[in-house]
């Protein structure tokens, strides 16, 4: 076998692999989006249809009319997920310099543990936290759960925000100072513009944590007025008995539009701002 035929033979079987998986991983939206449009009868039938019989749109007529507490659920969700990225990338900003700037022998020990936060699973310190907002006064209440997973993700955010200060250069800064620009002056007019890729990363990767969070919202809102999206259609949608499975996976359709919406307009800039951020020099 020649060396072209070989390279041919190898590139079939590794888009063929890359195309099963791809399959794989995408075969669940499909599954959401094709239910969706199914009757209820048609969704508990067995063996499954793969295409609708019949496209009905009851699931998204039910939605958008009889649902209404739905759209509340909605509307904390944007609410909690927007001011938590927005806390976060501030946040990030001043720790993720003040990593990057100021070494000192404690500098590493701090990184290790922002880092090892990472380790421990959140339900391991839900106790915890419910004790200590319980406390403050804060649970149920949309401060309180903003509180809770700002605190969730500061580390993260803040060590990946480092890694964007530590590919500027500290001549910049030295220029300016020496220009007579202060320490805020520098941080805010001169450097920040220089890690917006940076800046845009971390508050998307902020965002799309928190329209998924579930388990720091089950333990802090107890109020359905302000519950998110993930435990709002959990306690409310999910049936004992039997489910809605067309208006359940209609309800799941609408509730990724803000994400693929996220991806489809930031990708190109998330993805430049990760990669920016994860070569220095």
């Amino acid at each position: 076998m020649t060396k072209t035929n070989t390279k041919i033979l190898s590139s079939i079987l590794r888009y063929s692999i890359l195309i099963l998986i791809l399959l794989f991983l995408l075969f669940p939206i499909y599954w959401m989006l094709i239910t969706s449009f199914k009757s209820n009868m048609e969704s508990y039938q067995y063996p499954p249809t793969f295409v609708p019989k019949t496209a009905s749109w009851n699931g998204y007529i039910s939605l958008f009319k009889e649902n209404n507490q739905f759209f509340v659920y909605y509307i904390n969700n944007f609410i909690v997920s927007g001011i938590s990225a927005l806390i976060s990338c501030i946040v990030a900003i001043f720790t993720g310099y003040s990593i990057a700037r100021f070494h000192t022998k404690w500098s590493k020990a701090m990184t290790a543990i922002l880092l090892s936060t990472q380790m421990f699973p959140i339900i391991s310190r839900m106790i915890s936290l419910y004790s200590m907002m319980s406390k403050m006064g804060i649970i149920n209440t949309r401060f309180g759960l903003i509180l809770a997973i700002v605190a969730a993700q500061i580390p993260f955010c803040s060590v990946l925000m480092s890694s964007f200060f530590a590919n500027i250069p500290k001549e910049i800064e030295e220029a300016a100072t020496i220009d007579g620009a202060k320490r805020g002056t520098v941080l805010f007019r001169i450097v920040t513009p220089l890690v917006k890729p940076g800046i845009l990363a971390v508050g998307i990767y902020a965002f799309l944590m928190t329209w998924d969070d579930y388990l720091h919202a089950a333990t802090l809102i107890q109020t359905d007025s302000l519950r998110t999206l993930s435990i709002g259609i959990a306690l409310r949608y999910l049936g004992e008995l039997s489910y809605d499975w067309s208006l359940i996976n209609t309800i799941s359709v609408v509730g990724t539009i803000p994400m693929v919406l996220v991806f489809f307009f930031f990708q190109k800039y998330m993805v430049k701002g990760l990669v920016a951020g994860a070569v220095k020099g």
